[in-house]
């Protein structure tokens, strides 16, 4: 008999009750979310009872402490990723951690070395990766009927100002660490997990200093190129390609799609209804993830081959270059 994946889930905002949501969207045998944690108990009970979450904590903690939660999920905003993380796993609890999994590459190599070094399983929660369209566009890639791929054309603009937290750097906000992660993420899926030869970038940032908009072309070997743009302003057309000397791959939703066309033919991967409203666009998605990681750990791995470790430090790597070369520091967690 398959035992459930108990989840924990570490923070009780938006991102975290879509994830639930989600989570039960999916058999109840297979994921089961046993506790939640918020740094408030109060914020962590009202998440409980709407979700009817038999354990809740007012600690990080607590959860971590927890001997019935297999894998925790952190929800929390970008700058407590690495400490509720290193929580965690000196806890022995193996993590999904949302994106970007720390504020910085120094942050994100310490928290992968440090499950490596514990042997517990670690995730980027790049959706993305997971949605049925990304394993059809791995198969017309490798089939070469788009001939050899020379470019990826990717634009990811959200009005995001209206937020009801700043955008600041003291929350680590900016579309660089909000947007551009998943722009970069499909050149990394396209071109492999190799650095660019050249970035060029150029953006506007806001009155806190961090930044509204970026555009950067990123050039690689055998005359390969990704150009990327993200805004926080305005929504953008919101799609990527796969361009190649044959024909392309159109992307609407990259990061979340459901939907690909390719020279002959298009494709839909619907998604299934679930009981509550998500906050999010295509948030039954997040099931897909959810199911990765059971698979990585029902297999004993410790990192997911959809989004490897070292591509999660190419990442945060080219996401530190961007802000360098856009003047966004985020003095206080360098």
């Amino acid at each position: 008999m398959q035992m459930a994946t108990k989840w924990g889930i570490a923070s009780a905002g938006r991102i975290s009750h879509d994830f639930v949501v989600a989570l039960n969207t999916l058999s109840h045998d297979e994921h089961k979310v046993v506790a939640v944690a918020a740094r408030e108990f109060e914020r962590a009970q009202i998440f409980g009872n709407h979700h009817k979450i038999p354990s809740v904590y007012g600690s990080y903690e607590e959860l971590a402490k927890d001997p019935n939660v297999d894998v925790v999920y952190i929800g929390a905003i970008h700058p407590q990723h690495y400490h509720v993380g290193k929580l965690m796993l000196e806890n022995g609890k193996p993590i999904l951690c949302e994106k970007p999994l720390t504020i910085n590459s120094k942050q994100t190599k310490e928290l992968i070395a440090l499950a490596r070094e514990k042997k517990l399983f670690l995730m980027e929660a790049v959706w993305s990766r997971c949605f049925p369209a990304y394993a059809m566009l791995r198969r017309e890639m490798n089939a070469g009927t788009l001939g050899d791929i020379v470019q990826v054309i990717a634009n990811f603009g959200v009005p995001l100002e209206k937020e009801d937290r700043p955008r600041s750097k003291e929350l680590g906000r900016g579309t660089v660490l909000d947007l551009a992660v998943y722009c970069l993420q499909l050149a990394i899926f396209v071109f492999g997990p190799v650095h660019p030869k050249n970035i060029v970038a150029l953006g506007h940032l806001n009155e806190f200093g961090c930044d509204d908009s970026m555009a950067c072309v990123l050039t690689y070997e055998g005359g390969k190129t990704a150009v990327l743009s993200t805004n926080a302003r305005t929504y953008l057309p919101n799609e990527g390609f796969i361009v190649g000397t044959k024909g392309s791959l159109k992307i609407p939703n990259f990061w979340c799609p459901t939907r690909v066309a390719a020279p002959d033919k298009t494709s839909d991967f619907i998604l299934p209804t679930a009981s509550k409203a998500f906050n999010f666009i295509n948030s039954a998605g997040l099931r897909y993830e959810a199911m990765e990681v059971r698979r990585c750990l029902r297999e004993g791995l410790l990192e997911s081959p959809k989004i490897t470790h070292d591509e999660s430090i190419l990442l945060a790597e080219l996401e530190d270059e961007l802000r360098k070369i856009l003047g966004v520091k985020y003095e206080m967690y360098e």
